[in-house]
């Protein structure tokens, strides 16, 4: 079993370029992204959450049970969902702002254990942000971490959420011993400072960088680097692409029985090559749809 956990929101997606463009209502957030991506892989996948009760929120969820994924965890609340409104750029990509005052993902309170047979634990984006939430999945990855269970974190910063920079930056850095498999974008990693071998030596055992089009990067803490071009895809939009990568490393690490940081520390170049040709396959497809709709596992076979 690998649980994501994190928010599910409603993403208003544009259907055209420019601020006045019609918005679609797509399922959506990181974390919920990812978890479809993950059952639609066959892995698998439970889903650690609050979600709202009311219209959005149920169609969350359904969307989460047609992917395959356990629900039965998700805490419920009336409050509203969380809106978030994409603007899409002429090269497809998307910029965000959020409407988060009041709703149901925020009040998430740690669960007193993870699922049986849990493996892995997924966490990123607004619910690392935005409190009480916030500080309730950290003592949840903190909690996995001392258990032995993998954790994997993609920060996918939203900076229009964070009010202060600098206390998010030094509390990403004391996430860091607690995590096995560090994801992030390089704009995300420009906007965080420091380096990926700085950030090796504070816990993870890789850092996986993605570079839009250009590919994929992994560092390890042995000091290997190994890196893949992107797929070629006809860019609809980005949405979603970032959290179809964190899919699919964590689908091709359960794969290889890798998931453990004695495990992530022995995959050689071979291995790491072709969990990341996967990942960018497996992005590309994701690029080439609107919204987030990452692929299913017959769209990668071979």
């Amino acid at each position: 079993m690998i649980v994501v956990a994190g928010e599910a929101l409603i993403d208003l997606v544009p259907q055209g370029p420019g601020a006045l463009a019609s918005l679609r209502p797509a399922l959506g957030g990181g974390p919920y992204n990812t978890a479809v991506a993950l059952g639609r892989l066959g892995s698998p996948t439970a889903f650690c959450s609050r979600v709202s009760s009311d219209a959005f929120g149920e169609a969350l969820l359904d969307g989460l049970r047609a992917a395959g994924v356990d629900v039965s965890g998700v805490q419920r609340g009336d409050e509203p969902t969380t809106l978030a409104v994409a603007t899409i750029d002429t090269h497809g990509s998307a910029a965000y702002s959020f409407y988060v005052d009041g709703t149901a993902d925020r009040l998430f309170a740690a669960p007193a254990a993870l699922p049986a047979g849990t493996r892995a634990v997924s966490f990123g984006t607004c619910s690392l942000v935005l409190e009480p939430g916030a500080s309730a999945y950290e003592e949840l990855m903190r909690a996995a971490a001392g258990q032995g269970v993998f954790t994997a974190l993609d920060p996918n910063i939203r900076a229009g959420l964070i009010p202060d920079a600098d206390a998010y930056r030094a509390r990403f850095l004391k996430w860091l011993p607690s995590v096995t498999l560090l994801k992030l974008s390089e704009e995300d990693a420009r906007w965080l400072g420091g380096t990926p071998r700085e950030w090796l030596a504070a816990g993870p055992s890789a850092v996986v960088i993605t570079r839009g089009g250009d590919g994929l990067t992994v560092l390890t803490r042995d000091g290997a680097e190994y890196s893949v071009p992107g797929e070629k895809a006809d860019v609809v939009d980005t949405i979603g692409a970032g959290d179809t990568v964190n899919a699919a490393l964590l689908h091709g690490l359960a794969a290889q029985d890798a998931l453990s940081p004695a495990a992530l520390a022995g995959l050689d170049a071979g291995s790491w090559t072709r969990l990341l040709r996967f990942a960018a396959r497996a992005a590309a497809i994701t690029c080439s749809r609107a919204g987030a709709e990452p692929p299913y596992a017959h769209e990668l076979d071979g």
